[in-house]
C-alpha cells in the first residue's frame, strides 16, 4: 500500500493545480486483513487496500494482491480467502500484518487474533475479532501487472451478534471501521446523513 503517486511531471501545470503522473489516488479506502489457507492448513492474514464492491446481485468483491505476497499461493490454490473488516481497535493488527511476512512470522499468534471456522468455505477461516467477515469464492483471476485481480463471489457473510440492536438491525458504523487513505489509517468520523438525505422533505 505504498505511495508512488507523488511525482511531479516537469513543466506541467494546470491553473493552481499541479499535474503529476498517472497513479492511483482513489481514496479513502478499506483497510481489510484478508485471512487464507492452503490445502494443508497453513494459513496466514493479508493486508490489503485494494479492495472493493464489484456487483450487488449476485454479490461480488475483488482484492488485488501482489503475486510475491505469501498469501497469494494460498489464494490461487484454493480459490478461497475471507474479507474480514476492520476497526481502529484493530488498526495495530491490520498495519502490522501488512508490513510482515507470513513467511517469517506466525500473524494469528503474535496480534492474538483467533481462527474461527467459514460457513461456506473449506479452507479459509475468519477473523473472530473482525465484525463482519465476508467469505468468497474466487471466480476469476486478472494478471494486470504489479498485482494480480482475484474476482470473487460473496460465499457468505458472518456479523458479530454483539452489534445488533434491539430491533434486530445491525449496527455496523458502531464498530469504528477503519479506512485507509495516502498512506494513513483513519476513523471514519461523524455521520454526515443517511442514504438520500439530501433529497427527503426536511
Amino acid at each position: 500500500m505504498k505511495n508512488t503517486d507523488k511525482k511531479k511531471i516537469k513543466g506541467k501545470k494546470a491553473g493552481n493545480r499541479q499535474i503529476w503522473k498517472a497513479g492511483n489516488m482513489l481514496y479513502p479506502l478499506p483497510a481489510v486483513m484478508v485471512s487464507a489457507s492452503d490445502k494443508e492448513g497453513n494459513s496466514n492474514i493479508l493486508t490489503v487496500a485494494w479492495t472493493g464492491t464489484v456487483c450487488s446481485d449476485p454479490a461480488m468483491l475483488y482484492i488485488s494482491v501482489r503475486p510475491e505476497r505469501y498469501s497469494y499461493h494460498m489464494i490461487r490454490e484454493t480459490g478461497e480467502f475471507v474479507v474480514n473488516l476492520t476497526t481502529e481497535e484493530l488498526a495495530f493488527a491490520t498495519d502490522w500484518c501488512g508490513v510482515k511476512s507470513g513467511r517469517d512470522v506466525d500473524k494469528w499468534k503474535e496480534m492474538k487474533l483467533t481462527k474461527g471456522e467459514a460457513a461456506k468455505l473449506k479452507f479459509a477461516p475468519v477473523i473472530l475479532e473482525s465484525p463482519v467477515n465476508i467469505e468468497c469464492k474466487v471466480t476469476e483471476v486478472r494478471e494486470l501487472g504489479s498485482h494480480h485481480m482475484f474476482l470473487a463471489r460473496v460465499a457468505a457473510v458472518q456479523a458479530d451478534e454483539k452489534y445488533m440492536n434491539k430491533k434486530g438491525k445491525f449496527e455496523l458504523n458502531s464498530t469504528g471501521l477503519l479506512a485507509y487513505s495516502h498512506g494513513e489509517y483513519l476513523g471514519l468520523g461523524k455521520e454526515l446523513g443517511g442514504f438520500g438525505f439530501s433529497v427527503k422533505k426536511r
